[in-house]
C-alpha cells in the first residue's frame, strides 16, 4: 500500500491519528522537545457519537499538565455516580464516584473536539509540533527490516512522512496495524450498541442510568441539554432493527425510558440511531521495530464503563514517560517498545475482564431475555452496604495502574 514519493517530510516521531491517544502523546512528547508529526485525516475533530467521558483519572492528567483552567472554560457536565433501577421506584448506586479520593471524583461529559481542540492548542505552544490536518497515512515505509516512516496523502497530494517511530492511534481499524502484519486476538461478545440523543434533562440527574427489560437494555448518559443514549442489543440484528423501523424503536425506547416518552418524537428515522459494531480485541504483540500501537489500535474496548478513551490516554502517558528520552537521542530500540506494551498490558487485561464480565452477568442475560435485572446477590449487597458501590467507581473513574505526567510535561496552571 501506499502512494508515489511527492512531497517528502522528516520528524523524530510520527503520531498517526489525531484522537485523544494521539494528541495526548504529541503533547507530552513535544514539552519534551521532541520533533512530533500528527497526521489526522479530517479536517476537523467534530464526530458524532464519539466517547465524551473524562474520568478522573484523565483530570488528574489535565491538572497536572498545567490544563485545568482552560479545560474548565469547555461547557460540560458531571457524572457522579451509576445507578440501576431495581423495582418500584427503587434504585441502587452500583458506583459511587464521589467516594474517590482524587482531586476531582466525578467524570466531565465534555464534547471530545473540545478537549481534541484544547490539546491541539496546548501542544502547537511547542515549537517541535506540528499537526497535519486532511492528511492521512496510506501504507507504511519499510527499509531494512523497519518501519522507517507512512506514505500519506493530503491537500498537497501524496508524499512520504519519515520517522524513527511511527505510533499508530489510528483506532479499532487500524491501516498501520494491518500493513505491519499484527493481528487482534479477538474476544466473544454477543452484543452492539446503538447511539442516539434526545433533547432535555435526563430523569437521573447526574447519574449514569441503564433501564433493562427482558431483551432489551438503554444507558441513558445526562448531557447539557441532552441525554445520549445507547441501546444494546444482540450482535448482528442491525438490518432487523432498521427494517422493523423508526415507530417500533420508539416504542422501545418510550417503554424503558418512560419519563422521557414525550421525546422519542425527536428521532425522525433510523437516519438518526447509529450502529456501533462492539468488539473486544487486544494484540499480542503491540509494536514491529519502528512501530508501536497504542489505544484501540492496541486494544478495542466494549463501550461499558466509558473507559476506552481514558485507558487510551493511560497509554499514551505510559509511552511518552518510556520513550522521550530515546526519541531525544534517536536511539528507540524494540526493548522500549516491549516495556510500554509490558506496563500497559496489565490494565487492558483487567479492564477487558471485568467488562465481559458485566456482558456475561448482567447484559447478556438481559438481552437473551432470561432476566430484567442484574444478579440479586450484588444488588442486595449494594442496597445494604454502601461502600460495596466503590470498586466498580474506581474501575470506572481510575482504573488499573494509572499514569501520570512525567515531570517534563508538568506545567503550572
Amino acid at each position: 500500500m501506499g502512494g508515489a514519493a511527492g512531497r517528502r517530510e522528516t520528524t523524530t516521531c510520527a503520531v498517526i491519528g489525531g484522537g485523544p491517544a494521539g494528541m495526548f502523546l504529541a503533547l507530552l512528547l513535544a514539552r519534551a522537545g521532541v520533533d512530533v508529526t500528527v497526521l489526522e485525516k479530517h479536517g476537523d475533530f467534530l464526530r458524532d457519537f464519539r466517547g465524551d467521558t473524562v474520568h478522573p483519572s484523565t483530570l488528574t492528567l489535565l491538572d497536572e499538565l498545567g490544563l485545568w483552567e482552560r479545560f474548565s472554560a469547555i461547557p460540560q457536565s458531571r457524572l457522579e455516580q451509576a445507578v440501576l433501577p431495581v423495582g418500584d421506584g427503587e434504585q441502587v448506586t452500583v458506583g459511587d464516584i464521589r467516594r474517590l479520593k482524587v482531586p476531582h471524583p466525578y467524570i466531565a461529559m465534555v464534547p471530545q473536539w473540545d478537549l481534541l481542540n484544547l490539546l491541539a492548542e496546548a501542544a502547537s505552544e511547542e515549537p517541535s509540533f506540528t499537526l497535519r490536518m486532511k492528511t492521512e497515512a496510506t501504507g507504511i515505509i519499510r527499509e531494512r527490516g523497519a518501519i522507517r516512516g507512512v506514505h500519506t496523502r493530503g491537500p498537497e497530494g501524496d508524499g512520504e512522512l519519515r520517522a524513527d517511530l511511527v505510533v499508530a492511534c489510528d483506532g479499532r481499524d487500524s491501516l498501520l496495524r494491518r500493513s505491519a502484519g499484527l493481528a487482534a486476538r479477538e474476544l466473544p461478545v454477543d452484543i452492539d450498541a446503538w447511539w442516539f440523543r434526545l433533547p432535555g434533562a435526563s430523569p437521573a440527574g447526574e447519574a449514569l442510568t441503564p433501564r433493562l427489560e427482558k431483551g432489551r437494555m438503554i444507558v441513558v448518559i445526562p448531557r447539557e441539554g441532552y441525554m445520549q443514549i445507547a441501546y444494546l442489543g444482540p450482535k448482528g440484528t442491525d438490518a432487523q432493527l432498521r427494517e422493523r423501523g423508526i415507530e417500533a424503536f420508539r416504542e422501545d425506547v418510550a417503554r424503558l425510558l418512560p419519563d422521557a416518552a414525550d421525546r422519542v418524537g425527536e428521532l425522525r428515522s433510523m437516519d438518526d440511531v447509529k450502529h456501533l459494531n462492539v468488539q473486544v480485541n487486544r494484540l499480542p504483540v503491540w509494536y514491529r521495530r519502528g512501530l508501536l500501537c497504542i489505544g484501540d489500535a492496541a486494544h478495542a474496548m466494549s463501550p461499558v464503563g466509558g473507559v476506552g478513551i481514558n485507558l487510551a490516554v493511560q497509554d499514551a502517558v505510559a509511552a511518552a514517560t518510556r520513550l522521550a528520552e530515546p526519541l531525544k537521542e534517536r536511539r528507540v530500540s524494540v526493548g522500549d517498545l516491549l516495556a510500554v506494551q509490558r506496563r500497559r498490558s496489565l490494565p487492558t487485561l483487567v479492564t477487558q475482564g471485568f467488562q465481559l464480565t458485566m456482558h456475561r452477568t448482567v447484559v447478556d442475560p438481559v438481552l437473551r431475555g432470561e432476566r430484567e435485572g442484574p444478579p440479586q446477590l450484588p444488588v442486595n449487597l449494594l442496597r445494604n452496604f454502601a461502600p460495596a458501590s466503590l470498586p466498580l467507581a474506581y474501575a470506572i473513574g481510575v482504573g488499573v495502574r494509572p499514569e501520570h505526567a512525567p515531570p517534563f510535561a508538568r506545567r503550572e496552571g
